[in-house]
């Protein structure tokens, strides 16, 4: 299929050129809404396009006269103004900046810090204990600890921004002036480490602003949206994000948490989620769950048939339609982007139906990130889409299905790992980033993902098994609030494995639906269920074991399971 450019933006070669050139094209637009609280009252700060240029060069400039040219910034916390001011300080002055999962433990965090030989660091005061500790245990080589708030005995960012403007009223201009290297690390980046240990991945301006500019090329982002930063900004996909609404003239708001989403899409009037499937997923399910409770199951399945027919006549009217169901996501959600991990074509199907434009994208943090995405134009259910304008794509070693791993070529493949060149050499190979993912290209050009080559599963006889298949239609069972397919070993024979599954139950759906059943009915229930889906599959797929539980599976930031993890605690590996 051919790639097309349905967009025409501005190609920038680093990402200083991305924020001078949104300061001056939006000005006095508003580029993010700060909420404050105090107390019950709630005041909103809007920040202009001009102001954000005006503050990231003030904390430049502090940053500069604090002896940080050309060092090394961490910055953890939850999403917030200050962290996006702390991160594109670092990269408007060439400094490296090192985002860091506010989830990590002591342990892991301190290690992070030694390893990526930071100088300074930016934090969220909820870290404080944290933070604390490691300045105690003085293991890094962390000089400046500045916090995102005001905070005593710490320095602070809009502290700073203060003092960077003074700097800058008296002459000094040596931040502003600073000429950005595109070609050379500027960020570094710690992947999630599903199965084995953290990798920093070595980023360039040139590899993010390349993967902002082909992402502007194919995708209907406007500068009359607002947009929810709800991915967490010290991965990839969300900083990429980031930019790429930044460079759209976007308004940016910021979630309360989870639990909020729904009162913040209606709070801000959000068109545009981008969000990791297990999220987007959720919300499908909850709608669906509010039409169930209300008894208009088969109200909306005949109006979505009408709409859909409608449609081929070139008539949509589904917003109109479910005008009722769109109001417990604000009413004004347009369009949706999943990436991260492969999504249940159910909800994105769902989301379609209703007048939400949902595409679907893939990508990895070695590739700054998307390297292949739906677009408005370009959509089939279950796939990744179709290359990025600036990438090329093959699969090979490809079995006898066609199904192989995928490699990709382009601006936004990273520099290498971070002090692991046999690790990067194993990876990069001629210029080609192998993925370690495997899919597969329909005859139109159209990538599919079949699953991990980590996480696959190979019988005895040779058979191929993707748990995330497998996954995906056994998260859609009332039942299940998630689930983990794995390979048992079979006790009369150590060279096989036995299909087994790990499931989490819904309490919402327990307690609405099934109250009145014991454990060992409910499981029952699940069973049958798991052997209906099972005569969908062939043989050779079919789970064989279940386990129950309450508690929630070990994952990542980014709601990826860690497997490794959840197999050492059902005893599979050690």
């Amino acid at each position: 299929m051919k790639n097309n450019n349905y967009f025409n933006p501005t190609e920038f070669k680093d990402i200083k050129e991305i924020i001078y050139n949104s300061a001056y094209k939006f000005n006095e637009k508003t580029a993010f809404v700060i909420k404050h609280k105090q107390g019950k009252e709630i005041n909103y700060e809007n920040i202009s396009y001009r102001r954000l240029l005006e503050d990231i060069n003030r904390l430049g400039t502090a940053f500069f006269d604090m002896g940080l040219k050309g060092k090394r910034i961490a910055i953890i916390g939850k999403n917030r103004y200050e962290w996006v001011l702390a991160h594109l300080a670092n990269l408007l002055g060439g400094i490296v900046s090192v985002p860091l999962d506010k989830d990590l433990q002591i342990d892991e965090l301190e290690n992070s810090l030694i390893r990526s030989k930071v100088d300074a660091i930016v934090f969220d005061e909820k870290l404080l204990e944290r933070i604390e500790i490691i300045k105690e245990k003085n293991n890094t080589n962390i000089k400046e600890f500045i916090c995102m708030s005001e905070l005593e005995g710490y320095k602070n960012v809009r502290g700073l921004e203060e003092k960077g403007k003074e700097l800058i009223q008296k002459g000094n201009k040596e931040y502003i002036d600073f000429e950005i290297d595109e070609n050379i690390m500027n960020i570094l980046l710690f992947t999630s480490g599903t199965t084995s240990k953290s990798k920093a991945v070595m980023l360039s301006q040139r590899n993010v602003a390349s993967n902002v500019y082909a992402l502007q090329c194919v995708e209907d982002i406007r500068d009359t949206d607002t947009n929810i930063a709800f991915l967490p900004f010290h991965h990839i996909f969300g900083s990429t994000c980031l930019l790429l609404m930044i460079a759209c003239g976007v308004k940016t708001v910021f979630p309360d948490g989870l639990r909020y989403i729904k009162e913040n899409l209606k709070e801000y009037k959000v068109t545009v989620f981008v969000g990791v499937p297990v999220l987007t997923e959720a919300m499908y399910k909850a709608i669906m769950k509010e039409v169930e409770k209300q008894g208009k199951t088969k109200l909306i399945e005949t109006a979505t048939k009408i709409s859909n027919f409608l449609l081929k006549l070139h008539i949509d009217i589904r917003r109109k339609l479910f005008k009722q169901v769109l109001e417990a996501l604000g009413g004004e959600l347009r369009l949706v982007i999943s990436g991260g991990a492969p999504s249940d074509p159910v909800s994105l199907k769902g989301f379609n139906s209703l007048g939400v434009t949902t595409l679907q994208g893939y990508g990895l943090s070695e590739t700054a990130p998307v390297i292949a995405a739906e677009t408005y134009k370009v959509r089939r259910t279950g796939s990744v889409g179709i290359p990025m304008i600036n990438d090329e794509i093959e699969v090979v070693n490809k079995d006898e299905d066609g199904i192989g791993e995928i490699r990709v070529k382009g601006p936004n493949v990273m520099l290498g790992y971070y002090e692991m060149p046999e690790l990067t050499n194993e990876v990069l190979k001629d210029g080609w980033f192998y993925t370690g993912d495997l899919g597969y290209f329909d005859k139109d050009g159209v990538l599919f993902l079949t699953g991990r080559s980590k996480n696959m599963i190979v019988l005895k006889n040779g058979k191929k098994v993707f748990p995330e298949e497998a996954e995906m239609i056994i998260n859609r069972l009332d039942l299940v609030s998630e689930s983990m397919v794995y390979g048992m070993p079979c006790k009369d024979d150590e060279n096989d494995v036995k299909l087994s599954v790990k499931v989490v139950y819904d309490k919402e759906t327990i307690e609405e639906k099934y109250k009145d059943k014991t454990r060992e009915e409910l499981d029952k229930i699940l069973w049958e269920q798991i052997k209906e889906i099972n005569t969908t599959f062939p043989r050779y797929k079919h789970i064989q074991n279940l386990i129950t539980t309450d508690e929630e599976l070990i994952k990542t930031t980014t709601k990826k399971v860690k497997r490794q993890e959840e197999m050492k605690k059902l005893n599979v590996i050690k």
